[in-house]
């Protein structure tokens, strides 16, 4: 590989909105997210699941007069 096409490799810091904080490598030095695994739904058991939002067969049938 030629050296001088290459982009340089840093450890970045990856910075969350949540105040998160962590490293990784990266062509960037820093890098800010919204969201991490720290506070994404879907990591922290938040996310709400289909099953919970029981209703909606019924709302279809009721509407659909089924």
């Amino acid at each position: 590989m030629k050296e001088s096409i290459q982009p340089k490799y840093y450890q970045a810091t990856v910075k969350c909105n949540c105040g998160n904080e962590f490293v990784t490598g990266s062509t960037k030095e820093s890098i800010r997210v919204e969201v991490c695994s720290k506070c994404h739904p879907f990591y922290t058991g938040s996310q709400k699941l289909l099953l919970e939002a029981g209703g909606q067969v019924e709302k279809f049938k009721k509407k659909y007069n089924m």
